[in-house]
């Protein structure tokens, strides 16, 4: 594990459909990732069976929504989604990002 996260040594992942990734950190416990989508890009609802989540607006726009209930979230704003709880998001924006926290960290985003 590496104790700093430089961006410009860490590669992003394309995810196709307009999203690609960044791994900022990771612990057992704990897991950040960079999130960017193109304006219209979908982050599709779904749910996790042992992950919490925060999603975190670092630019850009988003409709967020929680188990059926829908937000415009802009930079600064953040969405909590606990383990189970229906979640997704669509940008807004052009370069809209969201720094994405999981709890525990995300094992098959290692792979």
């Amino acid at each position: 594990m590496n104790p700093f996260f430089i961006s410009n040594d860490q590669p992003w992942e394309d995810l196709g459909d307009g999203l690609s990734r960044q791994i900022v950190g990771y612990t057992d416990e704990l897991m950040g990732v960079r999130v960017r989508f193109e304006k219209g890009a979908i982050g599709h609802p779904h749910a996790h069976e042992i992950h919490d989540q925060i999603g975190y607006v670092i630019s850009g726009s988003f409709e967020a929504e929680i188990e059926g209930q829908k937000k415009i979230l802009v930079a600064g704003d953040a969405y909590i989604a606990p383990k189970h709880f229906v979640h997704g998001a669509v940008a807004l924006e052009e370069g809209s990002e969201l720094l994405d926290l999981f709890s525990p960290a995300r094992e098959d985003f290692l792979k």
